[in-house]
């Protein structure tokens, strides 16, 4: 059975920008596995992922091999894209607020995300949405089918982002950074609901985030980027227990939970180069998988 995902040599350069965004990632994801993509900002963990979703502005330039179920997507028009887009592969954002249209009921913008890929009526879509509000925890769904966005929590919105993703059983979903504007609580429990829907519909969750917590916590296997680079990838019980790569090495070593209060943290200096500090030579290459 092919991988759902496989990225060969992907690298993403904006304009005439000396340094590529992305430089030279491979990896494959297992069906039905959570990954983790762990980096501080602006390591090219959200340009990865716009890059598998085709959503980078035009000013960006992509190299190299990007497959889905075995089908090459780099070179696919825009009507195959849109199709390949909510029916194959679905993408939570970082902002929920920012993803809903505030002009319209959460409840719609579910139901014409179904109706864009699929031939129902709009009793069908809306019988459809309110099922989904349902699966993702919102309460008394029939009655909240009908509220404008500003009207649901923080979470209740990013819910109803997942619910909007989840619409048309993407087989792959990737998820942006979903509990970066969330309390503790609330992020727990969103974390939790995208673990029980994988389970419950198989779906490959890609989860790109800078807290090392949220790793620890859902996902099967992760990836370390830094600077645009794939540095390590490894079982996440494997990467917390012995880390590899000097600078994922260093990046744990900044966590400040466990850290004596006062305590200053590990720092790690700019002039810091993964070219210079490499993984242990005795270690066999990896592919991602």
């Amino acid at each position: 059975m092919t991988d759902i995902l496989a990225l060969s040599q992907v690298s993403v350069r904006f304009g005439a920008q000396p340094e590529p965004a992305v430089r030279n990632v491979s990896l494959t994801l297992n069906r039905g596995e959570i990954f983790g993509i762990v980096g501080e900002s602006g390591s090219g963990k959200s340009t990865l992922a716009n890059a598998v979703m085709s959503l980078l502005p035009t000013i960006a330039q992509t190299t190299g091999s990007i497959s889905v179920n075995g089908r090459e997507i780099t070179h696919l028009d825009t009507a195959e894209l849109r199709n390949l887009r909510g029916n194959e592969v679905a993408m939570i954002f970082q902002d929920a607020s920012a993803s809903l249209d505030p002009t319209w009921s959460v409840g719609d913008q579910i139901a014409e995300t179904l109706r864009a890929h699929s031939r129902i009526s709009l009793r069908e879509a809306k019988a459809q949405a309110i099922q989904l509000m349902s699966e993702v925890g919102i309460p008394e769904p029939a009655s909240r089918y009908s509220d404008a966005p500003h009207r649901l929590s923080g979470g209740q919105r990013q819910r109803i982002v997942i619910a909007a993703a989840l619409a048309n059983r993407p087989q792959l979903l990737i998820a942006d950074e979903p509990t970066t504007a969330l309390d503790v609580t609330i992020q727990a429990q969103v974390l939790q609901l995208i673990d029980t829907l994988r389970t419950a519909h198989g779906t490959t969750v890609l989860l790109i985030t800078h807290d090392l917590g949220v790793v620890a916590q859902v996902c099967d296997r992760v990836g370390v980027m830094y600077r645009g680079e794939l540095i390590e990838v490894a079982e996440t019980t494997d990467l917390f227990s012995a880390p590899r790569h000097p600078y994922t090495r260093a990046l744990l070593a900044s966590n400040p939970a466990g850290a004596p209060r006062g305590s200053r943290l590990p720092v790690i200096s700019d002039d810091w180069s993964v070219d210079r500090a490499a993984p242990d030579e005795s270690l066999p290459e990896t592919d991602g998988r």
